[in-house]
């Protein structure tokens, strides 16, 4: 299958494509995320034990209105999670590698 498309029948709805090679998917197990005055960057990290260096897989950068549509949407999909298979835990601190700095990270 090259593509996946997702078709909705109302009018005024979009049309959205999936190709395969996106639909995989990109593993990463911390985001970085800066901002300016006209939009957020994030930049999905994949850190590999006893590797010293890690890569960014992936930036998205989004308009401060999209960024806070795309933070209630995953406070909403988290709350269902929780609802359904109990309570995420939290490491009590999260400490980045060394040498790593950020604005923030989630």
């Amino acid at each position: 299958m090259a593509k996946e498309t997702k078709k909705l029948t109302k009018k005024g709805q979009l049309n959205i494509e999936l190709p395969e090679e996106v639909s995989e998917g990109i593993y990463s197990n911390l985001a970085i995320i800066s901002h300016s005055q006209s939009e957020f960057v994030v930049d999905f990290i994949r850190l590999v034990p006893n590797v010293p260096k890690a890569k960014v897989k992936s930036r998205i950068i989004l308009s401060p209105t999209h960024a806070k549509r795309l933070m209630k949407a995953l406070k909403d999909n988290i709350t269902k999670y929780e609802a359904q298979h109990g309570q995420v835990e939290e490491p009590d601190q999260f400490m980045p590698p060394m040498n790593f700095s950020a604005a923030g990270q989630a």
